[in-house]
């Protein structure tokens, strides 16, 4: 079974990061299968039916996503909340659909690694910002979690420009996918 991998990006189209590892996945259909949230779902009207039968016919799951504000996108949340239901994703005898299930998280983030450490410009590693998923997924819902992988940017200051070399780009998407090949 393949690896399902749901993107969450907001403005994909103005991506960098995030763009370019949907091209290179795409590249290995037989193992991935793209699921675009907001592409899917514009007006926010999540399918939780169709949501839980894709989940289910895949046997990893990787959410892909920017750091928003220290956190996820939007609309990852309301997926989340909407999709990952008591009787079905945890509780009673048929919320077992992610036990086991292996599960993790690729994070674009537009800050510097550096700047993720407790003595960093911001006090709190990336894994301390992302322990509300591994908490829901890995103890709430017993999934197999798998931590993250992350590329780090860098924060856009007022009047510096920026990007990411195309080298650093492709050897993130490399490491990406080792990543997800590791599940």
């Amino acid at each position: 079974m393949k690896t399902l991998v749901i993107v969450v990006h907001p403005d994909i189209k103005h991506s960098t990061i995030n763009k370019h590892w949907i091209n290179e996945i795409q590249k290995y259909s037989n193992q991935f299968t793209i699921h675009e949230l907001y592409k899917e779902y514009s007006t926010w009207e999540i399918d939780i039916n169709k949501e839980q039968q894709l989940i289910e016919t895949h046997q990893n799951l990787i959410f892909q996503f920017p750091i928003f504000n220290f956190s996820s996108p939007p609309l990852l949340k309301k997926w989340l909340d909407d999709v990952l239901i008591y009787g079905w994703a945890y509780g009673r005898e048929n919320g077992d659909k992610l036990k086991g299930r292996k599960i993790g998280l690729a994070v674009s983030a537009g800050i510097q690694n550096e700047d993720y450490q407790l003595d960093g410009k911001y006090h709190y590693t990336m894994e301390q910002i992302l322990v509300p998923f591994k908490v829901l997924l890995q103890y709430y819902c017993q999934a197999d979690y798998q931590d993250f992988y992350a590329f780090y940017g860098s924060e856009k200051i007022p009047g510096v420009e920026y990007s990411s070399t195309e080298e650093e780009i492709d050897n993130g998407t490399k490491s990406y996918l080792q990543f997800l090949n590791s599940l």
